[in-house]
């Protein structure tokens, strides 16, 4: 699939780059941040952006500064949620008429989530999150989603139940306390990158496929 280059300017000057997704029977559009390890054209991001705009759903990739200066050294909060910000001004300015939704994967999910719980993310109706990370691998605790009780709009979790950043358990009582404005989708066997094993008889690309139509269908039911 073919994606448009853009420039993101950020409130400091700087500037981070972004992708632009857009098909021609487009009914929503995600703002999609990346996890912390891998930027924004990593293979997983250009799956899923390419996966969803085959479905309909525009999509806004972008760098966070750090990934940008090549440090792999993620950013602080405060710098991560002004450049989400930034991302879903653009968005909503490339396409006025489209549902606007927002999230990422792992870390971006995280400071996406954190972002509209500090002040609410303008025109966004609501969050799709690919394994958000509940907590560090082996450390199991829910400090990270104290945040989530702030945050007022419809949200999607997309996990595995193998996932080592979000203790299977501990992920039920969060998406639980939250009540309506959480959907939890689990994935069997899945781990944080949403591989499962070989004798799962299922491979990556159909697990793939799975969780962009959840969250394809769940953009569309709440985008009145």
């Amino acid at each position: 699939m073919s994606a448009k280059e853009r420039t993101l300017k950020l409130p400091d000057g700087s500037t981070v780059s972004a992708l632009w997704h857009k098909p021609e029977n487009a009914k929503a559009v995600l703002v999609l941040a990346h996890g912390a390890g891998a930027g924004m054209t990593h293979k997983n991001m250009a799956a899923t952006a390419d996966g969803l705009e085959e479905r309909g759903v525009a999509v806004l990739r972008y760098n966070f500064p750090y990934m940008e200066k090549g440090s792999s050294r993620p950013d602080n909060p405060l710098i991560a949620h002004a450049a989400v910000r930034a991302a879903i001004t653009d968005a909503a300015k490339l396409a006025v008429d489209l549902p606007l939704f927002a999230g990422g994967r792992s870390f971006g999910a995280r400071m996406t989530s954190q972002a509209q719980a500090l002040e609410p993310l303008a025109k966004v109706h609501g969050l799709v999150f690919f394994a958000w990370p509940l907590h560090a691998p082996g450390k199991p605790g829910v400090d990270r989603a104290e945040h989530l009780a702030a945050v007022n709009i419809p949200m999607l979790f997309l996990q595995g139940t193998k996932d080592e950043f979000a203790e299977l358990d501990l992920l039920k009582a969060t998406t639980k306390s939250l009540a309506r404005r959480a959907t939890l989708h689990l994935v069997d066997r899945a781990d944080h990158s949403f591989h499962v094993p070989a004798k799962t008889g299922r491979k990556d690309p159909e697990v793939l496929a799975e969780i962009l139509d959840v969250s394809r269908d769940w953009m569309l039911k709440h985008s009145a």
